[in-house]
């Protein structure tokens, strides 16, 4: 038995799209939650854990002390202002805040991932 699209087949095929498109655009404007702290990771080690509540400027050497990246956070975003990498992609990357957004320096093997943890200050070593 083939049936024929009717006019209520019509009118409900297109509410149920309607609604499906309501869904995604409060799910896309509304965008991720808001993550408390940053965890920078040089060279797959946990480097720290910076809050974002608290401006601050993180300077992140690597393991002969060399300051490869500079991370500023500010306003409740973190923000890679600058890097001694030759493409730059890092500082160009837009500022992150919400929860698992993140900022990847390949050449210096740095990553700034948002997190929801309020644990603070450096993990890994001294400075």
């Amino acid at each position: 038995m083939h049936r024929k699209f009717g006019k209520k087949d019509v009118i409900f095929i297109g509410v149920l799209l309607g609604i499906c498109l309501i869904v995604l655009g409060v799910w896309y404007f509304a965008g991720g939650k808001q993550g408390a702290s940053v965890v920078v990771t040089r060279e797959g080690e946990v480097y720290g854990t910076y809050s974002l509540s608290q401006p601050q400027t993180v300077k992140i050497k690597n393991s002969k002390g060399k300051t490869t990246n500079v991370l500023v956070i500010r306003d409740g975003k973190a923000d890679m202002k600058e890097a001694d990498c030759p493409d730059k992609l890092c500082v160009h990357q837009k500022a992150i805040s919400a929860e698992n957004e993140s900022i990847v320096c390949l050449p210096n093997r740095v990553v700034v991932t948002v997190t929801n943890s309020k644990k603070e200050g450096m993990d890994g070593f001294a400075q």
